[in-house]
Parts: C-alpha cells; sequence; structure tokens
C-alpha cells in the first residue's frame, strides 16, 4: 500500500490510530498556509485550547479551506464526512451549525482582505468564490444586516475576529471541549456500542 501511494506521489503518510498520530497529523498539515489563515487562527485556536487535537485540527482545516469553500456540503466533501453526519454532530453538542461557522469564517477571511489588502467589493467577492459581488452582498446582509461598504467600515479585521470568538466560540467552550466533529461512528454508537438509542446528555 505504501508503495502504491509513493507511486501516485504521496510523500507522507501518518497513522492517527497510534498514540502520536494527530500530533503528527497537525505537524504535517497545521502550518498555516497563508498569513491570513495564521492571524485567524491565532486567538480562535487560544479560545479553543482545552479541546481535543482533532477538534482543534478540524478548525485548523475549516480556516484553511474556508476561502475557497462556500458551502458545507463542500466542505463536508473535502473533510471526508457527509454533511448530514456533520450536521447532526454539532446539534447534538449544542454548537451553533457548522454553516453557521463556514459563513463567518468566510467573513473573517473578507475582513482580512479589505483590510490588509485594499481590495473593492467585487474582488473580495470574486477572491472568495462568490458567485458575484451582489451574493457577497447578500451573504452580508443575511449575517450581520449590513451592505458590504458597510461591512468594510464597521468590521475591521480585529474588530471582527474578537466578535467572532466572543460570539461563536466563548459562549459553547463547555460542548468544545468534548467535541470530535469528524470521529467515526455516530455518538450513539460511541455513546451506545451495543444498539439502542442512545441518548446525549
Amino acid at each position: 500500500m505504501l508503495l502504491r501511494l509513493g507511486a501516485s506521489g504521496v510523500r507522507q503518510v501518518v497513522d492517527v490510530t497510534s498514540p502520536t498520530g494527530w500530533s503528527r497529523l497537525r505537524q504535517v498539515v497545521g502550518q498555516p498556509a497563508t498569513r491570513a489563515v495564521a492571524r485567524i487562527q491565532g486567538p480562535i485556536l487560544e479560545a479553543l485550547a482545552e479541546a481535543p487535537p482533532d477538534t482543534r485540527l478540524f478548525m485548523e482545516a475549516v480556516i484553511r479551506l474556508a476561502p475557497d469553500t462556500p458551502t458545507v456540503t463542500i466542505l463536508s466533501q473535502r473533510l471526508f464526512v457527509r454533511p448530514s453526519t456533520l450536521m447532526s454532530r454539532f446539534a447534538r453538542a449544542g454548537l451553533p451549525s457548522p454553516k453557521n461557522y463556514l459563513a463567518a469564517i468566510r467573513l473573517l477571511h473578507a475582513a482580512y482582505l479589505f483590510e490588509t489588502a485594499g481590495l473593492s467589493v467585487a474582488d473580495v467577492a470574486y477572491r472568495l468564490e462568490y458567485s458575484s459581488p451582489q451574493s457577497f452582498g447578500r451573504h452580508l446582509r443575511a449575517m450581520l444586516g449590513v451592505t458590504a461598504i458597510e461591512f468594510r467600515r464597521r468590521f475591521p479585521f480585529p474588530v471582527a475576529l474578537r466578535r467572532f470568538v466572543e460570539l461563536m466560540l466563548e459562549p459553547y467552550l463547555a460542548g468544545w471541549k468534548t467535541f470530535h466533529p469528524l470521529a467515526p461512528g455516530s455518538w450513539e454508537e460511541r455513546r451506545n456500542p451495543n444498539g439502542g438509542a442512545g441518548r446525549i446528555s
């Protein structure tokens, strides 16, 4: 299997079933890919310091993938998990939906682009793979009730990032501490392996 992977271009393999697997995987893929990702990851991962390693890895991946991942369906495909499974796990953990997290993180990338690159609304919309500037504007109105111009003025990057931590993370830290969004099997299966309907308290 390793020879076949090598022949197809794979250069590193990590066994996440071993005790050190998740740590090694974080070393391999956890380095921020861009300055924007690094700036966004810092406060978010600090807030999630007590979350399980695989959960922090999940959040790192979402932050990296968000700029060119407009929907939860695409995010789920890229993380190799069914959309319904991912949404169900968030709901059972008492967390906002993965759609809300993805949308909010995409707006963090937008705030960063407005502040650091001086881009126009149209440039930011297309860089984040919205279908049009109008689509980007509709997203902002649905999420924050503001226009793109108002967003750029009222939510500079530090303000947007602090708001995300305060609204999307801090009220839910208890849930994040025991959350495993990509764990194999359902919550019921892990809580009730002998069958029957497991209840999450």
